[in-house]
């Protein structure tokens, strides 16, 4: 499909009529079929096992990737191609001393995460410069300065948890909801083993004289049976430990149960993403004086859209590498379905693909089109400053860590 027919499709969905855009993308381990997979482990190394009905039976699945662990891989893929002078769009950019930069598709909470509260706008604590109020104050019904300066929370979702306002607060759901999960699963084991080259013993009565971090240590000569410590007692300065304690001496084999982290293999894997048009139609774009145009939002929803087909024609040319021993790859060629009314109501009888050249090509025309009705993004980096009390709390926590305290 090429950029002008895909802004066509885009624009009547964002007016009326089409309920979605739908992609199931079915996926197996690059290995082949029956490769062994390692899910996302959660508390106590558990996995986000659970029971799902498909073609009216119950499979056994696990997830391989959270809607939240979508939506962030997304946003990275969005934040690539912006560094790579591939897409124009607004990004907010702050930098704190020893982490880089944090920006509005990296920071936790996007535009309304703490980080971005505790700088400066301009010279200004964020939420009090004119484009900070304008971002707090914004809704659905008045999505415009999330459109100016971080369109992608329309997108992905965002929640002002900290604007203290109730029912008022500002929450934007997500329009673009993707997971990936496989089915008819089966558990595996995990072993583990280390054989020491150096030959050290397991022997318990090594002293060490540790000094800051764990690296940093001095052997001395045990003591006398008589005078022996004893296992992990301290006695000035010193602290008897194992080899093992610094990472030296054999790891006897061992296998995990089925119970625990050792791995899955599956029948299949499926990517489902949705892209809603029922929730993009609830987004209003007003101007300074409070006016729109059913042309004007519906053109911002449009821009809205192309950019978040845009970061789905990404990934998929980039691959799924979603941890390690866990790579996974299409096996036919991703398509989109567009949803109509009903289930059984296609307004597209056809499925279609897409590729990040016509869908990034799709978010310049949109933009350009939704400028012609007064609807602009900011295209340059928005450089915001920390603000000193926050560089401070940074400073003594790393000190505080390297301290050991």
């Amino acid at each position: 499909m090429d950029p002008q027919k895909l802004l066509t499709l885009l624009n009547k969905a964002s007016s009326d009529g089409i309920v979605a855009a739908k992609a199931v993308t079915k996926l197996q381990p690059v290995e082949g079929e029956g490769g062994k997979i390692a899910p996302p482990t959660y508390s106590d190394g558990a996995y986000a096992l659970e029971d799902r009905i498909r073609d009216g039976k119950i499979v056994h699945t696990v997830l391989l990737d959270s809607v939240q662990s979508q939506a962030n891989r997304l946003e990275e893929a969005l934040l690539d191609a912006y560094r790579a002078g591939h897409l124009r769009m607004p990004l907010l950019e702050i930098r704190v001393p020893g982490f880089g930069a944090i920006t509005s598709l990296t920071a936790p909470h996007r535009i309304h995460d703490a980080i971005f509260r505790d700088s400066l706008w301009n010279g200004k604590l964020f939420r009090e410069s004119e484009n900070g109020k304008r971002i707090i104050a914004a809704r659905a019904g008045n999505a415009t300065a999330f459109f100016e300066f971080a369109p992608t929370v329309l997108l992905f979702g965002t929640w002002d948890s900290q604007g203290g306002g109730g029912t008022n607060t500002a929450k934007i759901a997500r329009s673009l909801v993707s997971e990936i999960v496989a089915f008819d699963v089966v558990r595996g084991v995990r072993t583990s083993s280390r054989i020491d080259p150096l030959g050290i013993k397991l022997v318990k009565d090594v002293i060490v004289k540790l000094e800051g971090a764990p690296e940093v240590w001095k052997f001395q000569e045990p003591p006398p049976e008589s005078k022996a410590l004893g296992d992990g007692k301290k006695q000035k300065g010193l602290k008897t430990v194992r080899p093992s304690e610094i990472n030296h001496g054999n790891i006897a084999p061992s296998i995990t149960g089925p119970d625990g982290p050792g791995g899955v293999t599956f029948a299949y894997a499926e990517q489902t993403t949705v892209l809603s048009f029922t929730q993009l139609r609830k987004l209003r774009f007003p101007d300074a004086g409070d006016r729109t145009t059913p042309e004007r939002d519906s053109a911002g929803r449009a821009v809205i859209a192309a950019l978040g087909l845009y970061a789905l024609a990404l990934q998929w040319e980039n691959g799924f590498q979603l941890r390690s021993r866990c790579q996974l790859v299409p096996v036919d060629t991703p398509k989109l379905e567009v949803i109509g009314r009903t289930a059984n109501d296609r307004n597209s009888s056809e499925s279609f693909e897409i590729d990040a050249l016509t869908t990034g090509q799709a978010v310049q025309a949109a933009a350009e089109q939704a400028s012609k009705h007064g609807l602009k993004w900011h295209e340059e980096r928005i450089e915001l400053q920390p603000r000193e009390d926050l560089v401070k709390l940074v400073e003594f926590s790393n000190k505080t860590v390297e301290e050991g305290a």
